[in-house]
């Protein structure tokens, strides 16, 4: 068996590499045994994966649809190297994939080939050419990219792709976009087609979605709302959905009131591809002309709603004007006084006016009993507010809920010494628009004027507990210079008992996870990037066991 060696400069003999003392032949998925012959001359690709692998197993579906688009030509061929614990894990998975293996009983074989081709995570796809050389140690990535079209995977051929793709986003369309090979129509959730012509000329959304996805699931909710205003003015939202299952697609579909691609649609994958999408939800506003307004218009539409029509810039930027000059005439009654409530409540059920708080410190405190970091924070605001409320009578919280039924808001307020918005306030859906809340918990601070203080007081709390009150911008820099003043002397780096593997070093970081206490920190850490391991100050060694 070859020794590792610079791969990437060498010429493979894939008989030598592939086979061992005992073995001179590959597996297929039937369990019969094939000779190196079958894949002389030919290009193979190297593939190392595993089903315990959630990416591998996300991975696995797209190579085996290029696999088949490419095998025909009778030169590709691609070999699976397991990286599985079990005989049963290789068998389900290898069952599952038309190409060639590595038997699984050949561990040593496996082993030394990842070392050959320095695989340092999984999926990871070689593929080298009919004599052996390595053409790419990206084939995941071309894979996921261009699919079958990356072949034969030499860097000519994807350099040719990629001036091909700027080519298309300059000649851009409505048309080049949604009309795929004879396909030139979309679909209603009503099962009606709708030609693709008829959305020329107006302002059109793409909306990546998959239905089972939670942040997918609220986010249509606002979009329907806004979709309803805007449907007579020249708009339309495409779906374009990543979902596996029709079922699943059918379910979500059927709850929007506007077109899609058809359900696994060839065209849903370049369009993935085609605008780089990383994130769910995504919205691609397309302008009348068929250009790409927007490339994600989310936190647009979560921020303006329908005042963001038609999504320009100009458009975007007389909002943004209009929301700053909105926030320095801010006062706290204008964020929580409406029409038909003046009032919050107290855990005994008393009203409590907006006008008894005014001049007040007050901290939105938004959460949910459901929410396992609101769960983990609350002790720990609970702690900060009696502390702080000992020194401040003029300091409270507010609790605005995201619990999904009455009995849940009540059973987390009762643990809760503050005020709150009643479980059916309307009120918590407008706050949660004005402060563009996405993830929970959310700790807001209001001065005494009314103005927004800071929107980070749960990190603040985190890091520095109730001494980062009144949360203002010179108070925290305060802190902020007291910390690194206290990191002088400070070991810059050291290693402790539990990772000794690697030295920490002593870095700024925005938020982690500690490794020690399992709870989350901010600002100076312990540190080693390459295990993501981190340690509080407070839960490192002492500086003489780190030295």
């Amino acid at each position: 068996m070859a020794m590792p060696i610079d791969q990437e400069s060498s010429l493979h003999d894939l008989t030598t590499v592939l086979s061992s003392k005992e073995r001179d032949f590959l597996i297929c998925g039937n369990g019969e045994q094939v000779t190196f012959s079958s894949i002389t001359g030919k290009n193979v690709g190297l593939y190392f994966s595993g089903l315990w692998c959630g990416p591998c197993r996300q991975f696995t579906p797209k190579l085996v649809e290029a696999y088949e688009d490419l095998y025909p030509k009778g030169d590709f061929e691609i070999v699976f190297i397991s990286s599985d614990k079990d005989d049963k894990s290789f068998n389900e998975y290898f069952g599952k994939m038309p190409w060639l293996a590595v038997p699984f009983s050949d561990a040593e074989a496996r082993k030394n080939l990842k070392q050959l081709f320095k695989v340092r995570a999984i999926p990871h796809l070689v593929i080298l050419d009919g004599t052996g050389k390595v053409l790419s140690n990206e084939g995941v990535k071309f894979i996921k990219h261009f699919g079958s079209e990356a072949y034969p995977f030499t860097s000519e051929r994807i350099h040719y792709l990629r001036l091909e793709e700027e080519r298309a986003k300059e000649k851009q369309s409505l048309r080049s976009l949604l009309v795929y090979g004879s396909r030139d129509f979309l679909i209603s959730n009503e099962e009606n087609k709708i030609s693709v012509s008829e959305l020329e000329g107006k302002t059109v959304c793409l909306y990546f979605a998959m239905s089972t996805h939670r942040g997918c699931k609220n986010f249509t909710l606002k979009l329907a709302e806004v979709y309803g205003k805007l449907k007579g003015k020249n708009f339309e939202i495409v779906l374009i959905s990543l979902d596996e299952k029709s079922e699943d697609f059918k379910e979500g579909f059927e709850v929007m009131p506007w077109l899609a691609l058809p359900f696994k649609d060839k065209n849903c994958e370049r369009l993935v591809r085609y605008f780089e999408h990383k994130l769910l939800p995504q919205l691609v506003v397309i302008s009348p002309d068929g250009k790409t307004l927007q490339q994600n218009a989310v936190k647009i539409i979560e921020e303006y709603g329908d005042e963001a029509f038609p999504f320009t810039q100009e458009n975007l930027a007389s909002l943004a004007n209009l929301k700053k000059k909105k926030l320095e005439a801010q006062t706290l009654e204008s964020i929580l006084v409406t029409a038909d409530r003046d009032f919050v409540i107290s855990n005994g059920g008393l009203k409590v006016p907006v006008c008894k708080l005014v001049g007040n410190n007050i901290v939105l405190y938004f959460a949910a009993s459901w929410s396992l970091p609101s769960r983990e924070f609350l002790p720990k605001l609970v702690t900060a507010y009696q502390e702080i409320k000992k020194k401040d009578e003029k300091f409270e919280v507010i609790f605005i809920s995201s619990d999904q039924d009455e009995s849940s808001f009540n059973n987390f307020f009762s643990s809760m010494p503050w005020l709150a918005l009643a479980f059916d306030d309307n009120r918590k859906a407008l706050l949660s628009r004005r402060f563009n809340i996405v993830g929970i918990p959310v700790a807001i601070a209001i001065g005494p004027s009314g103005c927004t203080v800071n929107t980070q007081v749960r990190q603040l709390l985190e890091t520095h507990g109730a001494g980062a009150y009144p949360f203002t911008e010179e108070h925290i820099k305060n802190l902020q210079q007291q910390l690194d003043n206290n990191t002088t002397g400070w070991p810059k780096k050291g290693r402790d008992e539990i990772h000794n593997e690697h030295e920490l070093a002593l870095i700024h970081q925005q938020v982690y996870l500690c490794s020690g206490c399992k709870e989350m920190g901010y600002g100076w850490a312990f540190f080693c990037k390459r295990c993501d391991y981190g340690l509080h100050p407070k839960c490192s060694p002492k500086q003489e066991e780190m030295n």
